[in-house]
């Protein structure tokens, strides 16, 4: 791997890093607001609504979230007139999901009781879309602090203030009023530093034929990136078939804690497309592969001690939410350990969709089928031997680890066949630092509540991280903590 590439690739992931931090600090506030103020009902029909929304937006975005890097790369290209482009095919295609599900507000909330507000809600298609492109836009160009003020601090603070706000003034709804302040913000805040590198529109006028070929040539990608967001809400939608509002309701906070070390693994997307394609058009395929196997040990060495210190101590954890979500710990224990594993398919995707975007689409196809299966299966098995509801949401969090464990290996196979070398994120390191923790943390909870939440958590980060600093990061993985990772970088080789 060129010394440029490590440089960019810790960099990016430094910065994002730092996002990470921020998003989950800025969250948090949210999540105990919206379960304690709110309660487990309307969290659940809220939860549905943003389901079907952010789904129409990932379909609109026409797979330039991770194309976008593509077709700026290619030779010749305008690159203002390549981004607006871009924006103006997903303003379209927006236009089009945003009609659907005004005209038809049901499919947001299927359990009726729709109000005025609840229809134009419709709308935030256009500005979840946009934000997207802007932020791809950004990213291309390295500026990853872009992504990092719109998700990491815009969005969640605006969406935590917001939900106390609008709860004095609306119950009903005042959850989705607040996502809509927080979707909002975060486009115009990832607006104006696209315009900043791209220039406004100006002169630029729409090109049909480029528009249309950029749509046909992306449709692959979009179906990746629509699978790959559908496996993380499939079983949000599997679930709402069988259980009442009040049971999605815990299961979505499980799902929402659970999400927070997914945020390590978009650390490095925004910095690891533009690597990859560069990487590509200089025909380095064995550097490829050694950028997806460095990112994806950095992500999941993060992200397994991100959930050892969430799930450890779960049943507090979930009780800071609201005691009613403590039902949820089983759940929130798959659902840790499904983001572990996915890590790996993550990695392995942001090259495949590159150099086998049809057969990478193939095996997306394959885990959402696989992941439906065992979902259904799992969840009248429970029914059967006369198991609670809650269980229900055990059984789709296990049927989700179980897929995406499928999807890491085959897509880690599959693009190692292609570049013709390893691709292998996994390390010895991770069993003694994940086994020391696990035996270590145990003592946490035994502690009172407070103090498994105060001194268990960041015990049990500091054990982990001594762990795997001492026995798994050699220098060029430390290069990540480094201002200048190209200096560690060529001692490594």
């Amino acid at each position: 791997m060129h010394d440029a590439d490590a440089a960019a690739l810790a960099k990016g992931g430094r910065t994002n890093f730092l996002g990470f931090v921020l998003r989950l600090v800025a969250r948090l506030p949210f999540l105990y607001v919206a379960g304690r103020w709110y309660g487990a009902d309307l969290v659940g029909r809220f939860a549905f609504a943003v389901l079907v929304i952010e789904l129409v937006a990932q379909v609109a975005t026409l797979g330039l979230k991770r194309g976008l890097a593509e077709q700026l790369s290619a030779p010749g290209a305008d690159p203002r007139i390549v981004v607006w482009d871009g924006m103006f095919v997903a303003f379209l295609a927006s236009a089009l999901g945003s009609a659907i599900l005004f005209l038809l507000p049901q499919l947001m909330y299927p359990a009726g009781n729709v109000s005025e507000t609840d229809r134009w809600m419709a709308l935030l298609v256009f500005a979840i879309a946009g934000t997207e492109i802007a932020l791809a836009a950004c990213a291309y160009r390295f500026d990853i602090g872009a992504t990092v003020r719109a998700r990491a601090i815009v969005e969640p603070w605006a969406i935590s203030i917001a939900a106390v706000g609008f709860w004095f003034v609306t119950m009903h709804d005042g959850l989705m009023l607040s996502y809509a302040a927080a979707m909002v913000a975060a486009f115009l805040t990832a607006l104006w530093p696209m315009i900043r590198h791209y220039g406004g529109p100006g002169v630029w006028r729409p090109h049909p034929a480029h528009l249309i070929r950029l749509a046909r040539r992306n449709a692959p990608l979009a179906g990746a990136d629509a699978i790959e967001w559908g496996t993380r809400r499939l079983d949000l939608f599997i679930l709402g078939q069988f259980t009442s509002p009040t049971i999605y309701g815990i299961y979505y906070m499980a799902q929402q804690v659970a999400s927070l070390p997914q945020k390590l693994k978009t650390s490095f997307e925004p910095i690891l497309g533009p690597v990859i394609t560069r990487s590509l058009a200089e025909k380095r395929f064995a550097a490829v592969a050694a950028q997806v196997s460095q990112v994806g040990f950095w992500i999941i060495a993060a992200q397994a001690g991100v959930a050892l210190a969430l799930g450890i101590p779960g049943e507090a954890v979930m009780g800071l939410v609201g005691p009613e979500f403590v039902i949820g710990t089983g759940a929130l224990a798959f659902l840790l350990a499904a983001e572990v594993v996915a890590a790996t398919a993550v990695v392995s995707e942001a090259a495949l969709v590159y150099v086998a975007r049809h057969r990478n689409l193939l095996i997306s196809l394959a885990t959402l089928a696989l992941q439906a299966v065992l979902s259904v299966g799992l969840i009248l098995v429970a029914r059967s031997m006369g198991l609670p509801p809650i269980y229900y949401a055990g059984a789709v969090a296990l049927a989700l680890m179980l897929a995406l464990g499928f999807a890491s290996v085959a897509k880690a196979w599959l693009l190692a066949r292609i570049l013709k070398a390893p691709v292998n994120s996994l390390r010895w390191a991770l069993v003694w630092a994940t086994s020391g923790a696990a035996v270590l943390g145990w003592g946490a909870t035994q502690l009172p509540e407070w103090a498994e939440l105060l001194l268990g958590v960041p015990f049990i980060l500091g054990v982990y991280a001594w762990l795997i600093w001492t026995r798994g990061f050699g220098p060029a993985d430390r290069a990540l903590f480094r201002k200048h990772p190209e200096a560690a970088q060529s001692a490594a080789g």
